[in-house]
C-alpha cells in the first residue's frame, strides 16, 4: 500500500491570516496533533507564508496565533505622506514595510532556507522579469538559487501586496506578493510534489486553509466611473483579485482530486473583509473556531488515516 503524502496549503489574506492560524492552534491544542510532524510539504502565500514558514521552522501554532493577535497593529504602520488618506493609494503604498520586517525578524531570526528541514514553498512575484518567483527550502538537489536566502526575506517578499507595501528586494530580484498568481498555493504544491518528489497523484492529500472571502461585489451599474480609486476602489480591487485567484484554484483542485483528497476550510462573509483591518481579529478567531468545531472529525481523519 502506498504511503499518503500530506500537503498543508495556506492562502494569503493579510490580517485574515489569523483564521488559519487559529485553526492550526486548535488542531495542536484540542486534537493533540503536531502538524509539522504530520505533513510532508508546506506551502503558504503572503500572510500564509508567515504561518507556513513558521510551522516548517518548528515554531508552535500558539506563537503564530499570538503574532497576529498581539502584533497585528505593528505590521500595518501607515506611511507618512502629505496626500489625503483616500488618495494615498494612488501615489504610494499605504504602509511602511519596516513594521512587518521587524516582526518577521523577531520570529525567524537569521534562519536560511537551506536550514529549513521540511519541504517549504513560498510563492512571490518577480516584477523585474515579469514572471513568477517561487522560494523553496532545499528539498531537491536541483535547487541552487535560494539556499542562502533568509526565510524572513522570502516571507517579506511574498507579503508585499501592491498598494499595501512596496516591493521587496531579495538579492538581484524585485519581488511582490505571490498572491497575484498563487494566493491559494495548493496547485503549486500539488505539482511540485509530483515533479520534484515523485509522489503519485493518487497518494496526495491536501489540507487547504483559506482566509475568507466576501460576497460583496461591485454591482451592475454600467454608468459607473471605473477609475482605480473610485470605481475599482484601489485596495478593494487587490483583495478582489486575490479572492478570485484563491477560489479559482480551489475549483480547479476539486476537479483534479477525489473528494477524499482535498479538505478545504474557508468561510464566506456578507461583509467586506479588508486585508488590513486589525479590528476584526476577534471576529476572525470566532469564525475559525466555528469552522474547526464543525470539521474536527474531518481534520482528525485527514491526519490519522
Amino acid at each position: 500500500m502506498s504511503k499518503l503524502f500530506r500537503i498543508l496549503s495556506i492562502d494569503g489574506g493579510g490580517i485574515r491570516g489569523i483564521f488559519p492560524a487559529h485553526i492550526l492552534c486548535n488542531i495542536s491544542e484540542k486534537l493533540g496533533i503536531n502538524v509539522a510532524d504530520r505533513v510532508d510539504l508546506i506551502a503558504g502565500t503572503s500572510t500564509g507564508s508567515i504561518i507556513a514558514a513558521a510551522i516548517a521552522c518548528g515554531i508552535s501554532p500558539g506563537i503564530i496565533l499570538d503574532l497576529y493577535a498581539k502584533r497585528g497593529p505593528e505590521i500595518f504602520i501607515r506611511r507618512k505622506t502629505w496626500h489625503p488618506e483616500k488618495y494615498q493609494q494612488g501615489f504610494t503604498s499605504a504602509y511602511d514595510s519596516s513594521g512587518l520586517s521587524k516582526v518577521l525578524e523577531d520570529v525567524f531570526k537569521n534562519i536560511k532556507l537551506k536550514e529549513v528541514s521540511r519541504p517549504l514553498i513560498i510563492p512571490a512575484t518577480d516584477l523585474g522579469n515579469g514572471g513568477v518567483h517561487v522560494f523553496k527550502s532545499a528539498y531537491s538537489k536541483d535547487f541552487v538559487r535560494d539556499p542562502e536566502v533568509l526565510v524572513r526575506s522570502a516571507v517579506l517578499a511574498s507579503c508585499s501586496a501592491p498598494t499595501y507595501f512596496d516591493p521587496a528586494k531579495v538579492d538581484s530580484y524585485l519581488l511582490a506578493d505571490g498572491g497575484l498568481w498563487a494566493n491559494n498555493p495548493t496547485l503549486v504544491a500539488y505539482v511540485d510534489a509530483q515533479k520534484r518528489l515523485g509522489v503519485a497523484p493518487s497518494d496526495i492529500k491536501i489540507l487547504s486553509l483559506g482566509t475568507g472571502h466576501s460576497k460583496i461585489g461591485y454591482g451592475t451599474n454600467p454608468e459607473k466611473k471605473w477609475g482605480l480609486l473610485n470605481g475599482w476602489k484601489g485596495k478593494q480591487f487587490i483583495g478582489f483579485l486575490l479572492s478570485l485567484q484563491a477560489q479559482s484554484t480551489n475549483n480547479t483542485m476539486k476537479l483534479i482530486l477525489r473528494d477524499d483528497q482535498l479538505l478545504r476550510l474557508d468561510f464566506e462573509s456578507d461583509n467586506e473583509l479588508p486585508l488590513d483591518d486589525v479590528s476584526c481579529i476577534s471576529d476572525l478567531q470566532s469564525q475559525a473556531d466555528h469552522k474547526f468545531t464543525h470539521n474536527a472529525h474531518l481534520i482528525r481523519e485527514f491526519f490519522n488515516e
